[in-house]
Parts: C-alpha cells; sequence; structure tokens
C-alpha cells in the first residue's frame, strides 16, 4: 500500500513540476497529463507479458491453465509484439500530421485494449501462435502511440515548457514499466491468476479512450474547453500550424533526409534503442551468471533503476528549462549537454560495471542504478528535438527514428547471442558492453557535432498544388497577359 501511496505522489509531482511556475493549470497541462497516462498504460500492457508469461507456464492452485511452452517459443510470444510495433511508425507520422493525433490515440488504446481482453481467450482455445497474433495486433496498434505523442506535444507544448512536458509524457514508460512488474505479479499469484492481468489492461485501455474521446484535442483551435487566451498564448509559441494547414503541406522528404540535425536525432535515437536495451533485457543475465547476483529475485533491486531514471528525468528536465528560460545557455546547448549525460555517463558506468569483480552486490547495484538513472537526461536531449527541428512535422520524424530505434532494440540480446558463447565468461560479456558504449559515444558525439535548435526552413515547405491550383495559376497568367498587351497597346 505504502509502494502505491509513493507512486501516486510521484505522479503528483511529476505533473506540478511539468507546469510553468507563473502561469495557471490550463488545458494544456490536461492534454499533456492524458498524453502522459497513456504513456504509462501502454508501457504496463507491454511489460505484463513479460511477467504473466511466468505464471502461465507455472502451476497453481487456483485450477488457472498452465501451458507447457518451451523457452523459445514464449521467447517468440515475448518479441512478437515489435514485429507489428516496427510497421507502422513512419506511417503514422504522417498520418498524425495530417489528420491530428487525437484519433491515432483513441484508436491505439481501443485496439490495445480489445486485444487484452481477448488474449486469455487466445490461449486458452487456441494455441501459442494466436497469442503471437494478438500480440502483433497490439504492436500494429501501439506503433501510432508516439507519432501521436509527437505530434500532440508539437501543437500543444510552449517552448519554454517543452523540456518538462515532454519529460512529463515519456517518463509515462518507466512508471508503467514499474506499476505492472508489481501489478501483474500480485493478480498473477492471487485467485484471479495471470487471466486478470490482461482483464485489467484491457478495461484501464478502454476507459483512457473513452476519455481521450470525450477531453483530448488534436490541436489547440480544435479544442472546445481551452480559454482564448491560453490558446493564443500556446499558438504564438509553439510555432507550428494547424490541421487544416498541414494537410496542405507536402512533407518535404529530400530536405529532411539531407538534413545532419536530422541525421544526429536519427543515430543518437538508434544509439539509445541498442544501449538502453542491452541494458533492460541482460544486464540481469550478467549480473546472474559473472557476477553472482540474481536481481531478478528481488523485486526492489529491480525496480530501483528505473525509479532512479523516473526520478532523475524530472530533475533533469526542470533543470534544462531552467537553465533555457533564464537565458544562461541557449536550447540547442541544452540539449548537446543533457544528451551527453545520458549517453556518455552510462557508458562510463557500463565500462566500469564490467570491471566489478564477483560477489560485489551493493557496488554492482549502485552502479546499475546511476547508468540507468542517467540516462533519464535523453528526454530532453534528442528525445524532444524533433520538435525544436520541425513542429509541423515532429510526428513524421519520429515515426522515422523510433521505427529505425526499434530495429536497434531487437538487434540488442541478437548482440549477446553472437558474442556471447560461455554466459560465465566476464571477458566475453566485456565485449557486448563495448559494442553498447562505442554506440554510445559515436552516435552522441554525431549530435554534439550536428544538433541544431532552431527550426528547419523545410519546417514550412510550400503546399501540395492540386490540379485546381494549376488550372488557377494558367488562368491567372493568362489574364496577366492580356491585360499587359492592352497596356502595351495604348
Amino acid at each position: 500500500m505504502l509502494m502505491w501511496i509513493l507512486i501516486a505522489i510521484l505522479v503528483v509531482l511529476a505533473l506540478v513540476w511539468s507546469m510553468d511556475i507563473e502561469s495557471s493549470f490550463g488545458m494544456r497541462h490536461l492534454v499533456v497529463f492524458l498524453l502522459f497516462v497513456a504513456t504509462t498504460v501502454s508501457y504496463a500492457t507491454r511489460v505484463s507479458m513479460s511477467v504473466a508469461i511466468v505464471a502461465m507456464t507455472t502451476d497453481n492452485d487456483y485450477g488457472h491453465p498452465v501451458f507447457k511452452w518451451e523457452r523459445s517459443v514464449q521467447d517468440t510470444i515475448l518479441s512478437s509484439f515489435f514485429w507489428g510495433y516496427i510497421l507502422l511508425q513512419i506511417p503514422a507520422g504522417m498520418l498524425t500530421g495530417r489528420f491530428g493525433g487525437k484519433i491515432f490515440i483513441t484508436v491505439a488504446m481501443l485496439i490495445t485494449g480489445l486485444v487484452n481482453l481477448v488474449t486469455p481467450f487466445a490461449a486458452t482455445k487456441g494455441d501459442w501462435m494466436a497469442v503471437c497474433a494478438c500480440r502483433i495486433l497490439m504492436g500494429l496498434s501501439q506503433g501510432l502511440l508516439y507519432p501521436s505523442l509527437h505530434g500532440l506535444l508539437g501543437q500543444w507544448a510552449p517552448a519554454a515548457e517543452r523540456s518538462r512536458m515532454g519529460t512529463f509524457v515519456y517518463a509515462g514508460a518507466q512508471l508503467g514499466t514499474i506499476i505492472e512488474m508489481m501489478l501483474a505479479g500480485v493478480l498473477s499469484a492471487g485467485p484471479w491468476g495471470w487471466p486478470a492481468v490482461f482483464y485489467v489492461a484491457g478495461a484501464s485501455c478502454l476507459a483512457l479512450a473513452a476519455v481521450w474521446m470525450l477531453l483530448g484535442a488534436s490541436t489547440p483551435s480544435t479544442c472546445r474547453w481551452i480559454s482564448k487566451n491560453e490558446r493564443k498564448y500556446i499558438e504564438t509559441s509553439v510555432g507550428s500550424a494547424d490541421i487544416s494547414e498541414q494537410k496542405k503541406m507536402a512533407t518535404p522528404w529530400k530536405s529532411i533526409w539531407t538534413s545532419l540535425p536530422f541525421w544526429a536525432i536519427l543515430l543518437a535515437h538508434s544509439g539509445q534503442s541498442l544501449g538502453f536495451w542491452t541494458l533492460l533485457t541482460e544486464i540481469p543475465s550478467y549480473m546472474s551468471k559473472v557476477l553472482g547476483v540474481n536481481i531478478k529475485s528481488n523485486g526492489l533491486l529491480s525496480a530501483l533503476p528505473y525509479v532512479a531514471m523516473y526520478i532523475l528525468s524530472f530533475v533533469f528536465s526542470w533543470t534544462a528549462d531552467f537553465l533555457i528560460n533564464r537565458n544562461i545557455i541557449s536550447l540547442p546547448t541544452a540539449r548537446k549537454i543533457f544528451n551527453t549525460i545520458a549517453f556518455w555517463g552510462p557508458a562510463a558506468a557500463l565500462l566500469g560495471l564490467s570491471y566489478i569483480p564477483a560477489g560485489h552486490l551493493t557496488l554492482a547495484v549502485v552502479i546499475l542504478t546511476l547508468t540507468v538513472g542517467l540516462n533519464g537526461a535523453h528526454y530532453v536531449g534528442f528525445l524532444i528535438s524533433h520538435i525544436d527541428l520541425s513542429p509541423n512535422f515532429a510526428s513524421t520524424l519520429m515515426g522515422i527514428t523510433n521505427g529505425c530505434g526499434n530495429i536497434f532494440s531487437i538487434m540488442a540480446p541478437l548482440s549477446v547471442s553472437l558474442v556471447v558463447k560461455d554466459e560465465s565468461s566476464a571477458s566475453e560479456w566485456r565485449n557486448v558492453f563495448l559494442i553498447s558504449i562505442a554506440f554510445y559515444f559515436l552516435s552522441n558525439l554525431f549530435f554534439i557535432l550536428f544538433m541544431s535548435g532552431k527550426v528547419q526552413d523545410w519546417n514550412e515547405p510550400q503546399p501540395a498544388k492540386t490540379l485546381e491550383d494549376g488550372v488557377k495559376e494558367v488562368e491567372e497568367v493568362d489574364s496577366s497577359n492580356k491585360s499587359r498587351t492592352v497596356v502595351e497597346k495604348f
């Protein structure tokens, strides 16, 4: 009970932290809070299978179905989410830019909720392939989420509040992971059993979809609850066009792919994904096999690094906005400083972790907590930089970088299987860590050299010309030529 009270306090403090001290609570804060809840719930549903599958394959005292799935089948089920997740990233970014993020977040939550409600039936009446199909469909639906989040932040987050709001929204990923690790374990062990994990997740997603339909809005101009003063404040600050105007804009693909600042974000996102997912998926095995520390057996030790990341992310975001708004450092400098903390800090800590002698539990946990905690600075580093470059195409940019990033997420465990042949060999594990360190170092170096905090010229391209526009232009030219001819005659 105390843990849930602590989580509630952390959420309230985080929301207050994301607000501008000099302004009252406004509609933009409610929208950002709903985005935070969407991130939290979606990440909880991702983690749910990781916890529930243990109960699904273990005998219980309540008569719930037990499945004798081999380890390879379990790994296939766990990874199947990402098969669908990668596919819709870029299309989702483009569609969000044209039609707004509200409808796609609602659809993502609705489908995720329905899939979770169906999963127990698929497992008991079908087989493991039916469960995989559910996970793939859930991955497809959640592929709409991150591009939509970025598109909505581009419309709702004023520049002076962007770092805090962006951090608040994306930190929901860590909170969702922590909550689900605790809640799913309790539900699976109780009389409701593992099916309750999916029923609770499904009901939560459907409830959020309903709230989004009622209170959510893609832009301040389409929100019926916002005041005129707040709408004016947001629209004069964010520098993005309204949805009706964005529909007329052709995506400047050539300008995007030839933009060094965009490549700086893309490489940073890829480096972060490889490094972080190596930490998330492989560090527990390393600590168990090499250091003799079974961190998975202790729930507090498992959650501690992510609690540190959640809390420190708000410290970093507040510090970044304070330094920027007081004109102590420029926005590009802030992005580079905090991205360096998020990348080179964990790289150094990871190097230290790889040389710890076996049996040093306290030192290993401290370094692991420091490694993951410092990584929380990436929320005010590259992750929010898409909006800095192009508020109008932030969702498209996020779709591209998040899609590429998730490819590297899948590569993390594959790199371990290729490099590590003896799981008890510290030297072989060290080679894995050196790969992550190299990605952390080089991707951040490129980010430092080429990242820009300025809105790019291609943020406002010329609208795509329609056939009617072409006819009008020809008519205008003809009319102009006739007038010129008449004038010349006189």
